[in-house]
């Protein structure tokens, strides 16, 4: 027999049954039920649909980014002691309100939201207040249904990025998961598995769990195939089996065997896998709207596994991708023996892919969430429809939560023309709210406990693994005569000059002083601020480039340059810029040499650089990935020997992803760095190759 739940109400009564108790969340003073505990959340959830009028379950299927009261500089625009923003923005204020925005307690009252997405980063006790706020709110309305909160991850060191990594520092912080791949496949080398993975999920989990965020839009089951394609650094890199391992030790622990009151409920996106670019550009935008199979057999091997993992281990929902098949610029793909039919229409529009591959081959039981904009920005394929035709088309594809929209007019329009049936809208309701019933939100987890927030998230335990983790992802990639580690007898009476490189000077500024002070806390270094009496140097290399909402002029740079003239798309000139001060970084390296010093390099793999232009310079080479520096440093010094290997291949050149004048690439848009060289013209090698004659495929990375 299940055992009472603690039932909280702030606003509602508790009722009492053969000797138990429940919430009247409709306040009709029986138990109705949807109300009652013990029966399955399947059953709840269909009872309560059975209940609700259109506007609640229009509101039921939209998701939309919710600032926080905290957010909101002018306190006489919140509620509940300054915790909820009730702010308007009108339609066109900012680039996010495609639509009126409403205050938090009108959109939930009034509008009948309970998705929301929170990309605000405040301390762990804040966000439980907030939520809490929020369900007060919900539960005073006429069903008393409870909100939930979703959020992109919040456990990876990074620099923030609206829609990647919108929260930093506030969770246990590990490196970026290209780092977590790094670290885990260096451990699968050295015979051990991806436990790193595991146990990196079951801390977030609770530290999510405490807060009250319990819907997590991650991880990126993307392979990367296409080198350029801005959003590599979010995902675990190139190898499909590997990533499908991830995906599933990931849902496993976040979610475990079946979701429950203690569950993080997991997206995983973006589905069919976001990869397969045309030359890099990103679906954001419109010169990146198509996804290209150039490759006989390249969607089923190389990015369709990693989602057979998800729907194996129960994710509860799944994101599709805004990209277009194309047919024109790919070959046949089929799928279990099945020819694809590729209808040109994003896959969240496509029909076949959600409900035919997704929910009949892979056997997905969740619901889809379509990624953030679908129905006016990101609407590729169904640009000469209205607002109200594309939900119809997505909904009546397999949709069933359109994300970051508070539009339920043009949802409310798109039913009442007839062209979403209810059948379809009763469907989607039942799918949501299983989620939030099986989660506890109705029950015992509807508030969460400020002070325990702050417990959880400040575990020492959580930070130290953290810690450990970064250690591991660094990868050697270079160490000409074995100039690593930097033990003490080699650095005996020598001095150690210490600098950051990075596209933005102020930043490489701020990041020296702390990778100085960093060096000094470990006290191995005598240090140097003087580069022309160092011995040896440590240059930290952090190089951006182009941005995922924007495309640049020509393809986006992968090489470390400053004040480069490319060519853009449309044959003009322009100058870009991925690494500033690379003249200074070469008199730094000259200078050291010039006394018979040595360099140590690290470049920081947010995207699979060419490296040609710094890689002669470094007598030892390492990548890290977001990795913090005083791990890296530690990892100089000897004090952590080296695990990590890439977990992306890293090409050799601008002529092995160049583009010819019919917009084809050298190398397959579709296929993993590790197996370009099965499709590359005759003579060429897809992957760098140093001057130690160190290859940077997937799976390198030296030891001492």
């Amino acid at each position: 027999m299940q055992k009472q739940p603690d039932l909280q109400v702030r606003t509602k009564k508790l009722i009492e049954q053969d000797g138990l108790k429940f919430k009247d969340l409709n306040n009709n003073g029986k138990l109705d039920p949807y109300e009652d505990w013990r029966l399955s959340p399947k059953e709840r959830a269909e009872n309560l649909v059975s209940m609700m009028n259109i506007d609640e379950k229009i509101g039921m299927m939209l998701i939309n980014s919710r600032k926080m009261g905290l957010a909101q500089e002018d306190k006489s625009k919140t509620s509940h002691d300054g915790v909820l923003d009730e702010s308007i923005i009108e339609k066109g204020e900012t680039i996010f309100a495609v639509s009126k925005v409403y205050g938090t307690t009108h959109t939930i009252a009034n509008r009948k939201l309970r998705h929301f997405i929170l990309r605000d980063n405040f301390t762990p006790a804040e966000m439980a207040e907030w939520v809490n706020a929020m369900n007060e709110v919900a539960e005073g309305t006429r069903l008393g249904i409870p909100v939930i909160v979703a959020s992109n991850s919040r456990n990876e060191n990074g620099e923030a990025v609206f829609g990647m990594n919108d929260a930093i520092g506030i969770f246990s912080t590990w490196p970026g998961t290209l780092g977590l791949a790094a670290a885990a496949k260096g451990d699968i080398q050295n015979g051990g598995d991806a436990s790193l993975i595991s146990e990196f999920a079951r801390i977030a989990r609770k530290e999510w769990n405490a807060t009250g965020l319990r819907k997590g839009y991650m991880y990126m089951a993307d392979v990367v195939t296409d080198p350029r394609w801005q959003r590599s650094y979010g995902t675990f890199g190139e190898d499909p089996e590997f990533i499908a391992d991830v995906i599933g030790r990931i849902l496993d622990e976040f979610q475990g065997e079946t979701i429950g009151t203690d569950s993080i409920a997991m997206t995983t996106k973006h589905f069919p896998g976001g990869g397969a670019r045309e030359n890099g550009f990103d679906p954001h935008y419109e010169e990146g709207k198509w996804n290209l199979y150039p490759t006989p057999g390249s969607l089923e091997k190389y990015h369709l596994p990693p989602f057979k993992a998800a729907a194996e281990h129960g994710t509860s929902s799944i994101m599709p991708y805004y990209s277009i098949p194309s047919i024109k610029k790919s070959v046949v793909q089929e799928f279990e023996g099945e020819e694809i039919p590729f209808e040109e229409v994003g896959f969240t529009f496509n029909r076949y892919f959600i409900d035919h591959i997704l929910r009949g081959k892979l056997g997905f039981k969740g619901y889809v969430n379509s990624d953030s904009g679908i129905v006016n920005k990101m609407s590729w394929g169904m640009e000469n429809s209205s607002e109200a035709e594309r939900f119809a088309k997505a909904i009546n594809a397999g949709t069933d939560l359109v994300a970051d929209t508070n539009d339920i007019e043009n949802l409310k329009l798109a039913i009442s023309k007839g062209w979403i049936s209810e059948k379809r809208i009763n469907e989607s309701n039942v799918r949501l709210l299983t989620e939030m019933f099986a989660l506890g939100l109705f029950d015992d987890r509807t508030y969460n406990d400020p002070e325990k927030a702050t417990e959880v998230v400040s575990t020492k335990a959580h930070w130290e693994a953290a810690y450990e983790a970064h250690k591991k992802s660094v990868t050697v990639l270079k160490n000409s005569n074995e100039t690593l580690p930097l033990t003490a007898d080699k650095l005996d009476g020598k001095k150690v000059y210490i600098e950051v490189f990075h596209k933005d000077q102020e930043r490489a500024t701020a990041f020296t002083e702390k990778a100085r002070n960093e060096a000094k806390e470990l006290g191995h270094f005598t240090l140097t601020d003087n580069y022309e009496e160092a011995d040896t140097a440590i240059l930290f290399l952090h190089p951006k480039s182009g941005s995922y909402f924007d495309a640049t002029p020509g393809l986006l740079e992968l090489e470390l340059c400053e004040d480069k003239v490319n060519s853009a798309i449309d044959g003009t000139l322009y100058q870009e810029t991925t690494l500033s001060g690379l003249d200074h970084l070469k008199e730094v390296a000259d200078s050291v040499h010039s006394r018979g010093g040595k360099v140590v390099m690290s470049v920081n793999i947010t995207l699979p650089w060419i490296l040609g232009n710094v890689e002669p310079l470094a007598d030892a080479l390492i990548a890290g990935y977001d990795t913090f520096h005083n791990a890296q440093l530690e990892v100089i010094a000897g004090n952590h020997k080296p695990t990590g290997v890439l977990p992306i291949t890293l090409p050799a050149s601008e002529e092995v992803i160049a583009v010819y004048q019919n917009g084809d690439c050298v190398s397959p848009n579709d296929v993993p760095g590790y197996d370009k060289d099965k499709y590359m013209p005759a003579g060429m090698t897809y992957a760098y190759k140093d001057r130690d004659g160190n290859v940077y495929k997937l799976g390198h990375g030296l030891k001492y």
